[in-house]
């Protein structure tokens, strides 16, 4: 109601309703100044991304072991990125995927090229078969079958443990007649081995045996190549962070002792309880080349989460890399091709 000119009462203001099929609608509204609350969150959150993407180098170790922790799962921040892309969808929030050009830029220089089909097999090519077995393994002679099925030239195997050790090598020996054994780690090939011997990457405050590494030296069709076999210690995730510092001091020994290799090509095969993100391994990736196609995700076998299981070249090129059929272990075997130089 507006009172009239000359009225000492104030005048008063009511909005203006709309009335349409029995219901009224305010006619108001409101332009905020910058995002909308719906468009804030997600933007922020595509920014974030981002920046845990192209600097995750940044997030500091010395708590906790943050940095190596999300580098343990950093292409999973894909999926936020997915997420955020369809709440921009719903709202049809031109904002927020200008904002998610950053992750999607960032995560693609960090791993898109693991999306690419992997090249054709070359005359100087090896494929080499990569399995954490399990201790309690129930099936080891179904396990041999299954990777030997897929032809590698050379397989390894890390938790060894008897009498399945005996299974493997009865399974193995038709096909491959040459092995080497250290403790709980083995290779088999199918060229002839030499110079099988431990390397030793054990942890200080480790006193009983343990012998997870070793080195041969396989005399392929072109040329010698300096093999390693290695089982990392495991880590573990706890409200404190990320245990881990038994598995990279385990790493800085078995760096030294690749970067102390005089064959010039050398490959590494094993469970190194890590990604190559990750930097606990930086003595190891910083000297060798790794897959350049295929995630791989190989633990847990039930539900993969991340490559733990690696194989790593010097002077060689690891090609695609991709998981086989899982077995009676907690790990999925995974299969790579090396190109020879």
């Amino acid at each position: 109601m507006v009172e009239g000119r000359g009225s000492s009462s104030p005048v008063v203001t009511a909005p203006i309703r709309a009335v349409g099929r029995g219901r009224e609608h305010d006619t108001r509204s409101t332009v905020p100044a910058g995002l909308a609350g719906g468009e804030r969150v997600p933007a922020v959150l595509a920014v974030l991304t981002a920046g845990l993407l192209a600097f995750h180098r940044a997030v500091p170790n010395s708590v906790g072991r943050l940095g190596s922790l999300l580098e343990s799962f950093l292409a999973w921040l894909g999926l936020v990125v997915v997420v955020l892309l369809v709440l921009a969808l719903l709202r049809r929030s031109a904002t927020v995927l200008m904002a998610l050009l950053l992750p999607v830029a960032a995560w693609t220089h960090l791993f898109g090229g693991l999306l690419l089909p992997g090249a054709e097999p070359g005359p100087h090519d090896l494929v080499v078969v990569q399995h954490n077995v399990s201790d309690v393994n129930t099936d080891p002679a179904g396990t041999a079958r299954a990777l030997a099925e897929a032809e590698p030239d050379l397989i390894a195997l890390e938790e060894l443990v008897p009498p399945a050790l005996a299974v493997y090598e009865k399974t193995f020996a038709a096909n491959y007649p040459y092995r080497a054994i250290q403790g709980t780690v083995g290779l088999w090939s199918k060229h002839p081995l030499t110079g099988a011997r431990l390397v030793d990457i054990k942890p200080r405050g480790i006193t009983e045996t343990w012998s997870r590494g070793l080195r041969t030296v396989a005399h392929t069709p072109h040329g010698d190549i300096a093999v390693y076999v290695a089982h990392l210690p495991s880590v573990r995730i706890r409200a404190s962070g990320l245990a881990s510092s038994r598995r990279d001091e385990s790493a800085g020994l078995l760096g030294k002792a690749i970067a102390a290799e005089k064959l010039k090509t050398a490959l590494l095969l094993g469970d190194l309880n890590g990604t190559v993100d990750d930097r606990g391994l930086a003595p190891l990736t910083s000297r060798m080349t790794t897959a350049e196609q295929g995630f791989a995700f190989s633990f847990p076998a039930a539900f993969p989460m991340a490559r733990i299981d690696q194989v790593m070249a010097r002077s060689a090129t690891v090609g695609h890399i991709r998981t086989m059929p899982a077995t009676r272990s907690d790990h999925l075997p995974v299969i790579a091709r090396i190109t020879l130089r």
